[in-house]
């Protein structure tokens, strides 16, 4: 019954928004208006024959049937009526075939499309295989592809691709600008939002399979029995969909909601307590996945106030979910207050002695970098550091630090760059991608109408899906679907927003944290430039503990006349690094202080090299405007209207942050600014003036 209503919520769902406000993401299935390919579509796809082992009563395949009809009807005005359909035999020569395999022919999660005995046919082992293959034949139609000759088959590299959401019980988001949460505890388990299905459609289409609906910073609240019936309310809506649902743990919850005077993960009464809530939460959830766990960091309780390591907190919750199949993700944001010691290097010393210790159900949980999502970091020297111990990689899809969510920033070459890093830890070829079992990432999905505030943060969500389905997938090809299925397939439309998406990264680098430097936001809601803040209770929270400018130069020396942190990476990457003749000039300032005066490759100083980076940034956002003004009457005047104000604001912020910088930056530099370098209009004391106290992203004080 509740399956039914759910589709019929589905139904109502995506047939009644029809307007150009962003709803439909990329399931935008418009008439194709190619006339000779849409003619050649409909003659391949009038028919559906299902084969006698896939039972379309079941939840996924039923989900997979509607969306196809959906699609077939949108896209190509066919009708697959039940005449269309034959059911339990192979049926006649021509249209679509699906057909169930064995795994040794095509592995769980995957499928196989290919052009067969005159039909194109749609094989997979798993209900969510058909649904999969479903969704990636919808997104042939809608990028215009030729299935002449189509012959492809599609397994997932990583088995966990898994959405966290930072979302909290009371309805906000931490780091959130897209609205509020989507997930209305207040009214579950009654009232199933037709939006719920809705974004485990959109999850599915790009082959994520985990969403971990609550908070990093977590509340006890949630193992409560009525929360947990809310929390089974939303595990059956995704579960059609292929996608399991997961929590995080509060580690105190022991003494916080099951009154006991300790959360000592040793002490049996607490090891009893989990097993009891957990056997109670797969009892509501027999599919629960598991749990995330922020443990020991910016405040949060954890083991270590008890004595006891990471692995013996993480290890009491893994035996707890052993018996159900359910996993323990650890996250390794772990740093302290120690003013002598470089947060850069702390979880590395934390978890690496901690190899082999945890039980095999955890997976320690590791930023794509060592600070904190910043604009661009080296990768974390964890990744290939800890071969006994499976790590999930975490990148943030929320612009926590790159605009709030009101610049355009494409995300998908810095996941990528960080996928395609070379770690060297076992010799060449040792990639990040290849080190890890999964990828987890920052959910930007909040009540915006558009899911994601601006409208080109639905490609960073399509970007994470697909490169956590296929890590080597080049962020060109990502985001040229992205732009085919969500505007319009002609190639002016789609070249243009992929040459955007694409190069806005490296622009935003620019008028942030050019040439390594990294933590220069503002503090507590990161909204702005804040590099002279030095006055905050741990050294670790200043950007001024980062940059170290002084009149001797600028960056923080993590070489071994600093804090030697650079020693954490295998040695031919600690060399490369290590020595700022061959250190990447993106990573300079991250691993060396150099002098102003330091000569750059290209001949200019590092001074002057800043200034135009930045300048770089500023122009770079004119560069997109122009580039968005040029498809005025290609897109949509909705969307067009509102990515232009956007836009807008984007430019104003490059500015403010490159001048603000600048100004701030130059009286330690002491020199003049180069030529082509428009000169900060104020000093820097005005810069400090700015107060924004309303800003979003602050973290909620409880």
């Amino acid at each position: 019954m509740r399956l039914l209503l759910l589709l019929f919520c589905f139904g109502l769902s995506t047939l009644s928004l029809q307007a150009e406000d962003g709803y439909r993401l990329w399931l935008r299935y418009d008439p194709i208006q190619n006339t000779a390919l849409g003619s050649a579509y409909r003659a391949q796809l009038g028919q559906l024959s299902i084969g006698p082992d896939v039972d379309t009563t079941q939840a996924t395949l039923a989900a997979s049937l509607l969306e196809l009809r959906n699609g077939l009807r949108g896209l190509l005005g066919v009708e697959l009526t039940p005449a269309r359909i034959s059911v339990g035999t192979s049926g006649a020569a021509g249209g679509l075939r699906w057909k169930r395999v064995g795994e040794d022919e095509v592995a769980r999660e995957g499928y196989r499309l290919r052009q067969r005995d005159g039909q194109l046919e749609l094989a997979a082992s798993s209900n969510v295989g058909f649904l999969y293959g479903t969704f990636h034949l919808l997104r042939l139609l809608q990028t215009e592809a030729d299935l002449k000759g189509l012959d492809l088959l599609e397994t997932p590299a990583k088995e966990l691709r898994i959405l966290n959401h930072w979302d909290n019980l009371d309805g906000t988001v931490e780091r959130g600008y897209a609205g509020f949460s989507i997930f209305n505890w207040h009214t579950l388990p009654d009232v199933l939002d037709p939006r719920y299905t809705d974004y485990a459609r959109a999850c599915a289409s790009v082959g994520i399979n985990g969403s971990v609906v609550t908070n990093v910073n977590a509340n006890s609240l949630i193992f409560r029995e009525d929360y947990l019936e809310k929390a089974a309310a939303l595990a059956d809506v995704f579960r059609p969909y292929g996608v399991r649902l997961y929590l995080t743990a509060r580690f105190s919850a022991p003494v916080e909601l099951g009154g006991l005077e300790t959360a000592d993960p040793l002490d049996p009464a607490v090891i009893a307590w989990w097993a009891e809530k957990t056997r109670e939460i797969y009892e509501h959830i027999p599919d629960f996945g598991g749990f995330v766990v922020k443990a020991n960091s910016e405040g949060q309780p954890g083991p270590r106030e008890y004595g006891r390591s990471h692995a013996e907190g993480a290890n009491v919750l893994a035996d707890a979910l052993a018996p159900y199949g359910g996993i323990v993700m650890w996250r390794a944001f772990v740093y302290n207050s120690d003013p002598e010691a470089d947060r850069a290097a702390q979880a590395y010393e934390e978890f690496v002695p901690l190899d082999g210790k945890f039980r095999d159900n955890v997976m320690v949980q590791v930023k794509n970098g060592p600070i904190d999502f910043q604009p661009r970091e080296p990768f974390s020297p964890l990744f290939g550091a800890t071969p006994e111990t499976p790590l999930l990689l975490e990148l943030q899809i929320t612009k926590e630090y790159l605009g709030q969510g009101t610049h355009l920033v494409g995300l998908a070459p810095l996941f990528s760059e960080v996928l395609q890093a070379d770690t060297r830890q076992n010799g060449p070829g040792t990639t990040v991608a290849s080190t890890v079992s999964g990828l987890a990432g920052v959910s930007n999905v909040g009540t915006a109408r558009n899911w994601t505030g601006h409208p080109f943060g639905q490609a960073d969500w399509y970007a994470f899906g697909r490169l956590a389905w296929d890590p080597a997938l080049g962020p060109e090809r990502i985001y040229d679907e992205w732009a085919a299925m969500t505007y319009r397939p002609e190639s002016k439309v789609r070249s243009t927003i992929t040459e955007m998406l694409i190069t806005s990264r490296e622009i935003c680098v620019n008028y942030m944290t050019p040439l390594g430097l990294h933590h220069l936001m503002a503090t507590g809601h990161h909204y702005g430039p804040g590099p002279w803040v030095s006055d905050l209770s741990r050294p670790e929270w200043n950007p001024a503990y980062y940059h170290r400018a002084d009149s001797a130069g600028i960056g923080f020396d993590r070489t071994v006349t600093g804090s030697n942190a650079v020693a954490q990476y295998a040695p031919e990457v600690r060399a490369k690094f290590a020595d700022p003749e061959t250190c990447p000039p993106e990573y300079l300032l991250w691993f060396h202080h150099l002098p102003w005066d330091f000569q750059m490759d290209n001949g200019n100083t590092l001074w002057e090299e800043l200034c135009y980076r930045y300048q770089a940034g500023v122009d770079g956002t004119e560069w997109l405007a122009i580039k968005w003004a040029a498809l005025e009457g290609e897109i949509d005047p909705e969307r067009h209207a509102e990515v232009s104000q956007y836009l807008t604001i984007q430019q104003r912020e490059a500015e403010w942050w490159k001048n603000a910088c600048l100004a701030y930056f130059q009286t330690f530099a002491q020199r003049p600014f180069p030529d082509g370098v428009t000169p900060p209009p104020h000093d820097v004391d005005h810069y400090r003036s700015l107060d924004y106290p309303y800003a979003p992203g602050i973290r909620p004080q409880w």
